[in-house]
């Protein structure tokens, strides 16, 4: 049985749907990649995932299952604590996702310490041994520092380190490595991908980079308005995309063996065909 399950889920903001029948699956200790353009849905689906929407949108049908348990038919007490003990996030922007205010340390032990009811001091030697594990040299020091006194890579460790306190099974990274420099990227992507397979934990990576995908994830969702067009391995995937938009989508992946090639754009009667799948679906919705 898949560890997450989303089943046919629809969201909408007003009248307009922003979730269309999305259904994917993400087993136990697999590497899970949702892949789109910016506005195509993926964080959508990481945050109706975790319960943290915007207020203006409404999920309007459809279940997400997290270890069996029906999320949706939960009240948000029960959510939160299921949630919690069982699931996290990596944000994209580490410098926003911090306090500026409170030290690093509580930022990492308040979850372990008001959701599962761990003792502070034992929460404390715990954050220590994860910032160690993501490499940070003198976790005590850096337990006490603030976030603006520590680099981008730095912050993003700290991310990591606290998404992996309470060895939840399921980790949603959204885009991750958006805010730093390239070398970093690499890093991080390359400390994601160790953590992950050292604890065991399902990981849905949220990112519009191919490349990335090819190197971490097992299989992928490709997403368009909202939309799930394809839902396959990595590697039918890169050997041969099903979808027309899929093929387009890997076709304007810039080259990196070849520099100076010219960028193909995803061509507009792919748009348009797509586009047109989506409206004959919100018809059959009544949305239209």
């Amino acid at each position: 049985m898949s560890f997450l399950t989303i089943e046919n889920l629809n969201a909408m903001v007003g009248p307009a749907p922003i979730l269309r029948d999305v259904s994917l699956s993400v087993e136990a200790g697999e590497v899970r990649g949702l892949v789109g353009e910016s506005g195509a849905g993926k964080s959508m689906i990481g945050k109706a995932i975790l319960g943290t929407l915007p207020g203006a949108i409404r999920i309007t049908s459809g279940r997400i299952l997290l270890d069996g348990e029906d999320l949706q038919a939960m009240c948000p007490r029960d959510r939160r604590r299921v949630i919690g003990a069982k699931a996290a996030l990596i944000p994209q922007d580490p410098l926003t996702a911090l306090n500026p205010s409170r030290r690093v340390g509580p930022q990492i032990t308040d979850r372990l310490v008001d959701i599962l009811g761990w003792m502070k001091s034992d929460a404390g030697h715990r954050a220590e041994e994860l910032l160690d594990e993501v490499s940070i040299p003198e976790p005590e020091r850096v337990m006490r520092a603030y976030p603006h006194e520590l680099s981008g890579g730095m912050r993003q460790r700290i991310l990591i380190a606290s998404a992996f306190a309470a060895e939840p099974r399921l980790i949603i990274a959204d885009e991750p490595t958006t805010a730093l420099d390239v070398t970093v990227q690499k890093q991080i992507l390359k400390l994601i991908r160790q953590m992950q397979a050292r604890h065991g934990t399902a990981l849905l990576f949220v990112t519009h980079d191919l490349g990335v995908v090819s190197k971490i994830c097992q299989s992928l969702s490709v997403l368009f308005g909202g939309k799930v067009l394809e839902d396959t391995s990595v590697g039918d995937f890169f050997a041969r995309p099903a979808h027309p938009y899929s093929a387009a989508l890997l076709a304007a992946t810039p080259k990196y063996t070849d520099p100076e090639a010219s960028l193909t754009p995803v061509p507009e009667t792919v748009i348009e065909a797509v586009q047109a799948e989506i409206e004959a679906h919100d018809r059959r919705q009544g949305h239209v």
